[in-house]
């Protein structure tokens, strides 16, 4: 199984992040999203690592939803995994194609982020996994909770740990406490093997003009993030507390 030397960071957020929010179990069969990215492949890293230390006994598979692109290759990615002792699995989709050509989406980010968590909860339904870990870390949470407010004029946020009460699976987000400059800096230093996804709307989204928004800021003000986080952590944000009880539970109080 491969060292990583430059992972302590990483894997001291990760571990905070499983521990604070029982994020893992003895038994659970974890499902890890790979996208290519520095995010979900430093994410497999620290699970892999911690598989030699957690006192919880728990499996992972890799999982690539495969968008579609031609000339998309995986096989790097493939052969880190067999390194790694983890099973890896590409799901051919034809999202690209029904996204750009069929239906010729203006604004194709939602609806591409619909298709492919619908083709990974399948997927990890089809290997036995009861859960499936995602790779959004520290930046995302703030930048999706400003997202929410500039856009959606509401606070809110995802969950660290959300029950999917259809489909029977809880999705985990070990990565919350990890800034995305340590991820660069360790994925850089690892010379992970990182797809560069060829889609058009890629750099140019909403969330990328919210990343720079923010970052001057963040120069200006030191712990910005910090800040925006220990509040949301602190509020009753829509969303960001969904892990204390599932869907099903939700309805039995509203229901009282």
């Amino acid at each position: 199984m491969k060292d990583f030397k430059n992972i302590q960071h990483i894997l001291s957020h990760t571990r905070k992040a499983v521990e604070e929010y029982n994020m893992i179990s003895d038994g659970d069969r974890i499902a890890v999203g790979i996208s290519g990215g520095k995010d979900s492949l430093s994410l497999l890293c620290a699970l892999s690592t911690m598989r030699r230390f957690l006192k919880q006994k728990f499996s992972l598979v890799a999982i690539t939803i495969d968008m579609g692109f031609e000339g998309a290759d995986f096989s790097d990615i493939a052969r880190f995994c067999e390194d790694l002792d983890i099973e890896y699995h590409v799901i051919p989709t034809q999202i690209y194609q029904i996204i750009f050509n069929v239906r010729k989406e203006k604004n194709p980010c939602s609806l591409c982020a619909r298709m492919r968590r619908g083709a990974l909860h399948d997927a990890a339904k089809e290997f036995g996994c009861n859960k499936i870990a995602l790779g959004h870390h520290f930046d995302d949470i703030v930048e999706t909770f400003m997202l929410n407010l500039f856009f959606e004029g509401r606070v809110g946020c995802f969950s660290p740990v959300t029950y999917l009460s259809r489909k029977d699976l809880t999705l985990i987000r070990p990565l919350i406490y990890a800034r995305e400059k340590e991820i660069v800096y360790f994925s850089s230093k690892e010379a992970l093997p990182i797809y560069k996804s060829p889609c058009p709307a890629d750099g140019h989204t909403e969330r990328a003009k919210m990343k720079e928004f923010l970052k001057p800021f963040d120069m200006e003000h030191p712990g910005l993030y910090h800040r925006i986080l220990g509040a949301i952590q602190r509020a009753e944000v829509d969303g960001f507390h969904e892990d204390r009880i599932d869907n099903d539970e939700k309805k039995k109080r509203k229901n009282l």
